[in-house]
C-alpha cells in the first residue's frame, strides 16, 4: 500500500482455529504478544518498558474515526502507567427508528453513566469496537491465562463468550488496572437498524453485563483491596444500580398502572393487574414460541405500549393540572429528569442535537426495559450470534465432495473468493470505478470447487432459521463512505498482492500456540447435550429469580395501597404557581424510596459528568497544545464526510508519533 503500509488480510479455517470470536482475539494477541513483541525483545533489558508502551488498538471493521482520536487514548494510556484500557465516545451510525433510539440511549450512557464510572472509580466495559489497550496489561498474569479458559460450564457460555470485551476489562479490574473513558475520542460505528437485529444483540449483552457485574460483586473484598479505583462504596453504587435495572420490569408496569387509575378511573389496585396481564402472557409465550415468534410479538406490544406512553405523559400533564400542585412524585421525578438532560445536553453542545431524540427514546421504554428484559432473560440458554451458526435448513442439499487442492490453488481460490466480495463492497460506493480492483481475473480463478466449512462447538437449543436467511448474506458495508476497499484503492494504483512466507521459527510458534489452545475441540454429543440442559437449567434459575423480585416488588406495592391509610408519606400541596396550601398529599412509602434513590444515582451522575467535562476540556487542550503546526492544518481540512480520504494522510504521522514513546499495533 501508499506510504509503506502493508493491509495483510487473514481468513480463519474454523477447522484449524477454534469457532468463536473470542478464541480469535486470542490467537491474534499471542501472536502480536507473544511472538511480535516478546521474542523479538526476548534479549532486551527495556522489555517491560517496551510491553509499557506497547498499545493494541481494538475496533470493529465498520469503525470510522480519526487519527486524533487514538492520540488522545494513547495520551492517557502514556500518562498513567496504572491504565491499562481505555475507550472514546461511540456514535451509532444508520437510519430508521431503531438507530434513532440508540442515539439517545449512547447519548446518555456515555454522557452519565461512563462519566461517572470514570470519576467516582473506573470504567467496567470498554467496548470492543473502539478501545485501546496496554500490552503489559494484557500480558499481565491472570488476564491473558484466564481469558483463554474454555467454556465448560454453562455460565462460562454467557459470560465469557456473549461479552467478551467486558469479561476482557473485568479481568483487568480485578488484576488491579485501571480502565477509563475520554470523551473527545469519537468513533463512528453501525448500529442495529432492524428490530429483530437490536433484540438479538441485546439477548447477548443483557446475560453477559450481569454475569459480570456479579462476578465483581461476589469479589468485592479482593478487587477493593487490588484496584485502588474500584472501593467498596463504588461497587455499592453499582450495587443499587443493578437493583434498579433488575426491578425495571416491575417499575414500568407500575408506571403504567398510574396511567391506567387517570384514563379509566379506576382503583390503584385494579390498574396494577390490568398492567402485569400483558408482559405476564408475552413472558408464558416466550417459553413455548420460537424466537423469531417472540420478536415478532415484543414488535407489536412495543408499537401499542408505544402510543401508551405517548398517554403516560399526557396523564402526568394532566395530572399536575387537575391537581393543582407539581409536587406529586412522578411529577417531580419527570420534570427533574427533563432538566437534568436538557443542562447535559448543553454540556455536550456538538451534541445536543441528540436530545430531540428523547421523544422517541421515552415512547420505546416499555420496549427497551420490559419487554427486551423478558426477550433477555428467556432466551439466556441461546448462546448464538446469529444465522451464521445455525444448521443448514431443513431438506437442503449437501455441498459436493471437494476435489482435492495444493496450498496455491486453495490460496488463490481463497483471495478470489475474497475479491469476489469486495466487488460487491465496490458496486454499492458511487465513487468506485468499476477499474479499481487491480487483481486479474485469470490469475485468480480456482481450479476446483471449495469446501464449505461447518461449524464447530456450537451450542444453539433454537437452529431453526429462515431459508432466505440461509441463502442470502447482506452486504457488510452499505455507505459509501465505509467502502474501505475502494477508498483504499482509490489512493493509488500501486497496490498488488505479495506472496509470501513464514520463517521457520514462526511458523513452530504458531504451530505450538494452535496446537495448545487453538485447535478445536473434538466433537462430544454427550458433552453438548448435557451443556445444553444445564444452559436451560441455568436459565429457568435465573428467570425465576430475576421475575420473582419484580413479583415481590409488585405484591409490596399492591399490598401498600391497601394500607395506604395506615402506612404513607405525607407531604404538603403546592399549586403550579408554587403557593403553599393546607392540603397534603399522601404517598405509599415503597414507591417513594425507589424514586428517591433512583433520583439520587442520577443526581450521582450528573455531578460526576460535570466533572468529567471540565478534565475532558483539559486534556483536549493540552492535546491540542502539543500537535505540530502541520497535523493541526491537515486535522482542520478533515470533515466528516472526508474521514475515509484523509486517513492515508494523517496515519503516517500518526505512527511516526507513536514511535517515540511507544507502538501502535
Amino acid at each position: 500500500m501508499p506510504k509503506g503500509n502493508n493491509l495483510v488480510v487473514h481468513f480463519k479455517d474454523k477447522q484449524l482455529i477454534r469457532h468463536k470470536k473470542r478464541w480469535s482475539q486470542i490467537m491474534y494477541l499471542y501472536y502480536l504478544l507473544g511472538w511480535k513483541l516478546k521474542a523479538k525483545y526476548f534479549t532486551s533489558s527495556e522489555k517491560e518498558k517496551d510491553e509499557d508502551n506497547t498499545y493494541i488498538l481494538a475496533l470493529d471493521g465498520d469503525t470510522d474515526f480519526h487519527p486524533a482520536a487514538v492520540m488522545l487514548l494513547i495520551d492517557r494510556l502514556k500518562m498513567y502507567p496504572l491504565v491499562g484500557a481505555a475507550c472514546g465516545r461511540i456514535h451509532p451510525t444508520g437510519s430508521g427508528p431503531m438507530v434513532w433510539f440508540q442515539k439517545f440511549e449512547y447519548a446518555v450512557g456515555h454522557w452519565l453513566q461512563k462519566a461517572a464510572e470514570h470519576v467516582i472509580g473506573c470504567v467496567l466495559c470498554s467496548p470492543g469496537c473502539f478501545s485501546l489497550f496496554r500490552a503489559a496489561a494484557l500480558m499481565d498474569n491472570n488476564v491473558m491465562k484466564t481469558y483463554l479458559t474454555k467454556s465448560t460450564e454453562a455460565r462460562h457460555y454467557i459470560q465469557y463468550d456473549q461479552g467478551e470485551d467486558r469479561w476482557l476489562c473485568t479481568l483487568l479490574l480485578k488484576q488491579g488496572w485501571r480502565v477509563e473513558y475520554n470523551a473527545a475520542s469519537d468513533a463512528y460505528t453501525n448500529a442495529p437498524e432492524e428490530f429483530k437485529e437490536f433484540y438479538n444483540q441485546r439477548r447477548r449483552w443483557t446475560p453477559s453485563t450481569m454475569a459480570n457485574i456479579v462476578d465483581l460483586l461476589g469479589s468485592t473484598n479482593i478487587v477493593a483491596k487490588r484496584n485502588k479505583s474500584m472501593s467498596k462504596l463504588y461497587l455499592l453504587y453499582h450495587l443499587f444500580s443493578m437493583a434498579s435495572s433488575v426491578l425495571g420490569p416491575a417499575t414500568i408496569c407500575l408506571m403504567l398502572a398510574g396511567s391506567f387509575t387517570f384514563l379509566l378511573n379506576i382503583d390503584g389496585s385494579s390498574a396494577v393487574v390490568l398492567a402485569v396481564i400483558p408482559p405476564a402472557i408475552y413472558l408464558g409465550l416466550c417459553f413455548k414460541v420460537k424466537s423469531n415468534t417472540q420478536i415478532t410479538i415484543a414488535a407489536v406490544l412495543s408499537v401499542f405500549y408505544a402510543f401508551l406512553m405517548l398517554v403516560v405523559g399526557l396523564t402526568i400533564i394532566s395530572s399536575m393540572v387537575k391537581e393543582q400542585t407539581i409536587l406529586t412524585p412522578s411529577s417531580i421525578f419527570v420534570i427533574a429528569m427533563s432538566i437534568l438532560y436538557l443542562i447535559t445536553g448543553l454540556m455536550h453542545p456538538q451534541e445536543f442535537s441528540l436530545v430531540f431524540y428523547g421523544f422517541l427514546y421515552i415512547l420505546c421504554i416499555p420496549s427497551a426495559y420490559l419487554l427486551l428484559a423478558i426477550y433477555s432473560m428467556v432466551n439466556m440458554n441461546n448462546v448464538s450470534w446469529g444465522t451464521r451458526e445455525t444448521a443448514p435448513a431443513p431438506g437442503a442439499a449437501r455441498p459436493a465432495a471437494a476435489t482435492p487442492q495444493t496450498r496455491v490453488q486453495q490460496a488463490r481460490s481463497t483471495v478470489a473468493s475474497f475479491f469476489r466480495k469486495l466487488r460487491c463492497c465496490r458496486n454499492l460506493c458511487p465513487r468506485a470505478s468499476r477499474e479499481e480492483v487491480s487483481v486479474s481475473q485469470e490469475s485468480l480463478t480456482p481450479e476446483g470447487p471449495q469446501p464449505v466449512s461447518q461449524p464447530q462447538n456450537t451450542i444453539v437449543e433454537d437452529v431453526e432459521a429462515a431459508v432466505e436467511e440461509q441463502r442470502h448474506e447482506e452486504p457488510a458495508f452499505t455507505c459509501p463512505h465505509q467502502c474501505w476497499v475502494s477508498q483504499l484503492q482509490s489512493i493509488s494504483e500501486d497496490m498488488y498482492l505479495q506472496e509470501d512466507t513464514l520463517d521457520q521459527d514462526e511458523t513452530e510458534f504458531f504451530g505450538e500456540l494452535q496446537a495448545k489452545y487453538l485447535y478445536p475441540l473434538p466433537e462430544d454429543k454427550e458433552k453438548q447435550k448435557k451443556i445444553t440442559n444445564d444452559l436451560r437449567e441455568l436459565r429457568n434459575k435465573i428467570t425465576f429469580a430475576y421475575f420473582i423480585c419484580n413479583a415481590l416488588w409488585l405484591v409490596a406495592t399492591f399490598t401498600l395501597q391497601f394500607l395506604q391509610a395506615n402506612i404513607f408519606i405525607r407531604f404538603p400541596k403546592v399549586t403550579v404557581d408554587l403557593e403553599l396550601t393546607e392540603e397534603f398529599i399522601t404517598v405509599e412509602p415503597i414507591g417513594f424510596m425507589f424514586i428517591l434513590g433512583f433520583a439520587l444515582l442520577i443526581l450521582i451522575q450528573f455531578l460526576a459528568m460535570l466533572y468529567h467535562r471540565f478534565y475532558t476540556l483539559i486534556h483536549f487542550v493540552a492535546f491540542e497544545g502539543t500537535e505540530s503546526r502541520t497535523s493541526k492544518t491537515q486535522s482542520k481540512q478533515v470533515t466528516d464526510s472526508e474521514i475515509d480520504d484523509t486517513d492515508e494522510v494523517l496515519f503516517p504521522d500518526l505512527l511516526s508519533r507513536t514511535h517515540d514513546g511507544g507502538t501502535l499495533v
